[in-house]
């Protein structure tokens, strides 16, 4: 018996699955980048300043007044006489901390002030202005 003769096809390459799997790394790179912004305060219009810089260190606090005078620690809302002992628990005896005071440029300067007095009566803190670059 002898089999019909199949015809020559052309050789072919299918892209769609190369498609799927090049779309779904794209993704994952877009998605993942999204998680590498760093937000430390809460969103407040900081004054600028030439000599602003940006310091990294192992444990940083931050405390932020916005422009009505509310005060939040580390993005908790707290208020102003409670704000040492606060900083005294989180600071324990670690005493290398940064403490990072993200003031509105709208904001009353005596209580960016009368917050600063408090974070230095915390032994072990060091203090920082956040200000952003003209």
């Amino acid at each position: 018996m002898k089999l019909p003769k199949e015809p020559n096809i052309p050789a072919q390459i299918n892209i769609v699955p190369l498609l799927d799997v090049v779309f779904t790394l794209l993704t994952f790179f877009v998605i993942s980048t999204l998680f590498l912004t760093n937000s430390e305060g809460l969103p407040v219009n900081l004054p600028k300043a030439s000599t602003g810089q940006q310091s990294q260190t192992p444990q940083k606090i931050t405390i932020t007044i916005d422009s009505q005078g509310q005060v939040s620690l580390n993005r908790q809302p707290t208020t102003f006489d409670a704000l040492t002992e606060k900083i005294r628990t989180l600071v324990g005896s670690n005493q290398n901390v940064l403490v990072v005071i993200n003031a509105d440029e709208k904001a009353y300067m005596g209580l960016t002030v009368s917050v600063m007095d408090k974070v230095r009566k915390v032994p072990g803190t060091k203090l920082a202005i956040a200000t952003q670059r003209q």
